[in-house]
């Protein structure tokens, strides 16, 4: 029997002095699954998030977290959720462990070994005493993560997680990830610029643009989307031959070089067929599709944030 859903966005929409920011993205996000959201700059993500943890309200439409309306019932709503948004907020003037006491004296049902955990989990186990202010970057971005999963949350939103780690630190950070969402259930939210970063982290990404949500797919089918790239002598007549014998759509890249997603086509024989047929191939190579290439092939002329 399939759980409950986390998180689930139904028609949501935010308009700021009469301009329509957000409109009508609707998303559901399932309990052990990692979920990317990614969008070019003005593209109504960060407006998203920022309703999902009630800073604001929406104009229309809902946000549901593990089946309470934050809207109606916004306490039950968050407290199934840890997050960071921006930038993790903390007493720089405190030490790691102080500042994760403070916030566990909010929640009768942290207890000192959670705390231990999750210190370890973060890799700060070592310098946990250590007053925050001589903390690096990513020091701090750690001590928020552990700030936001100590309660064991249901749902943890993450906005641009990775920031100020070290690429040891982002591999450290993917596993911590993958063992909250698929040894411990939690869905987690994350959104960043870095999109190699969510391709080797996420499940399932989703694009906004211009406020609208406009593809959500599994990270595992974009991967599987090869595309064919021949350099031949005649890349005009090898795309309508291609068209028109195969159903394929070829589309030339630059000088001699043609691109196509072949399906379920044998590339041998399609290359026999096209030397048959005067062509002289020079090279034919296999190109893996990446969430980069779907990225800016959805947001072309668009800003990456």
């Amino acid at each position: 029997m399939q759980q409950p859903a986390v998180l689930e966005l139904a028609n949501l929409r935010k308009t700021i002095k009469g301009k329509e920011i957000v409109k009508g993205v609707n998303l559901t996000l399932n309990p052990s699954q990692i979920f990317g959201f990614l969008g070019p700059n003005g593209a109504g993500k960060t407006t998203t998030i920022r309703m999902i943890v009630g800073l604001i309200k929406p104009t229309e439409g809902s946000v549901t977290i593990c089946g309470y309306s934050v809207a109606h019932n916004f306490v039950k709503a968050l407290s199934n959720v840890g997050c960071i948004i921006e930038s993790p907020d903390m007493y720089k003037y405190l030490t790691g462990m102080e500042n994760l006491l403070q916030l566990a004296a909010m929640d009768k049902k942290i207890s000192k070994q959670r705390i231990n955990d999750v210190v370890e989990m973060v890799g700060l186990q070592h310098r946990v005493n250590d007053k925050v202010d001589t903390y690096s970057l990513g020091m701090r971005q750690r001590l928020g993560i552990a700030q936001a999963i100590m309660a064991r949350p249901k749902l943890l939103i993450l906005d641009e997680p990775t920031n100020g780690l070290d690429p040891a630190g982002m591999t450290e950070f993917r596993k911590l990830i993958r063992k909250l969402a698929y040894e411990d259930g939690m869905a987690v939210f994350v959104s960043s610029h870095l999109l190699l970063e969510i391709q080797q982290m996420c499940d399932v990404v989703s694009i906004i643009k211009q406020g609208s949500v406009i593809t959500t797919t599994l990270v595992q089918d974009i991967l599987h989307d090869d595309k064919i790239e021949w350099q031949l002598n005649d890349p005009e007549k090898a795309i309508t031959l291609l068209r028109e014998h195969w159903n394929i759509v070829a589309v030339r890249l630059k000088n001699d070089t043609i691109s196509a997603d072949i399906g379920q086509h044998s590339l041998d024989k399609l290359n026999e067929f096209l030397i048959r047929e005067g062509i002289a191939l020079t090279y034919c190579s296999t190109k893996q599709h990446t969430l980069e290439d779907l990225f800016l092939d959805l947001t072309v002329g668009d800003e990456i944030v």
